[in-house]
């Protein structure tokens, strides 16, 4: 790895147009509110980038744009290339590395409810294919499959690209497991347990929450990461409502682009079947918003 990713990475929405078009113009707009923040990192077309309420043509056209801002600051880009078919996945991981990637995000198939066997093979496909280095995403929640450690132990020894992990099954054992036992660089992925990964040795966060509140994200990491364990224990205080909204209310999507609109940048609808929040959950999510960064 020429440099390793570290911190907290906001996983951006799509913006939409009432019409549930692609608002591309706003994606600028977002994207630029991020790198003048200064993020360490963005993933684009991932779960709450809407990937599978996507066609091939806007998932190439946001990675494009994207990469064309991004490609020149000291923000980190990954792209997300999940899909059923690892041929489709191979075509977009060559989009991502022609347009300024600085690394692929893949989860195993999501629907298939692959065995261990299908979803190493399908890690090496890959990994035998790309020049940059991949983060895993191990998501039970999505995929169906909550990878067993020996495979993930596996996929560390064997494939030499997949350098990176994207851990969201909720379950801290398995983070402490996965950070004694593997050369990965670990990535917290669910959004409730960001302060027990980093006291553990996380290295980042792939972040909703880091939508909503970037700059509030940042400093948990960096509170831990520097030993300021009290200011972080604080600051966790804060985002913890807010990152329990976000995982509980299976609304994340719909949550985080009411909150970019609140911020006065683009959001917009999802696409059906998702709907809207509800007037409470619109005035729960200002309320939580208060308090943060």
């Amino acid at each position: 790895m020429t440099k390793t990713f570290e911190g907290a990475f906001p996983v951006l929405i799509t913006p939409m147009n009432e019409d549930y078009s692609v608002n591309f113009e706003g994606m600028k707009e977002n994207v630029q509110y991020y790198l003048d923040l200064k993020v360490p990192g963005i993933i684009i077309v991932g779960s709450t980038g809407e990937f599978a309420s996507l066609d091939d043509e806007e998932k190439e056209q946001i990675v494009e744009l994207v990469g064309e801002m991004v490609k020149d600051s000291e923000t980190q880009l990954l792209v997300g290339i999940a899909d059923e078919r690892t041929s489709k996945v191979l075509e977009y991981a060559k989009v991502a590395e022609a347009n300024h990637a600085d690394g692929l995000l893949l989860i195993n198939s999501y629907y298939q409810t692959p065995t261990e066997e299908e979803a190493f093979e399908q890690f090496k496909d890959v990994n035998d294919a790309v020049s940059l280095p991949i983060m895993m995403y191990n998501n039970p929640f999505t995929a169906n499959v909550n990878l067993e450690n020996e495979t993930i132990y596996k996929i560390d020894k064997e494939l030499d690209k997949v350098q990176y992990i994207k851990e969201s099954s909720g379950d801290i054992r398995k983070v402490r497991a996965i950070i004694n036992n593997t050369n990965f660089v670990f990535f917290c992925g669910s959004d409730d347990l960001a302060y027990e990964s980093f006291v553990l040795g996380a290295t980042g966060w792939v972040s909703v929450a880091a939508n909503i509140a970037p700059n509030s994200a940042q400093k948990l990491y960096e509170h831990v990461k520097t030993g300021e364990y009290e200011a972080a224990r604080k600051l966790n205080k804060d985002l913890l409502p807010l990152c329990e909204f976000l995982e509980d209310s299976g609304k994340y999507v719909q949550i985080v682009k009411k909150a970019m609109d609140l911020k006065g940048l683009n959001g917009g609808p999802s696409r059906k079947p998702r709907l809207g929040l509800t007037e409470d959950e619109v005035n729960q999510l200002k309320s939580l918003m208060e308090k943060l960064d």
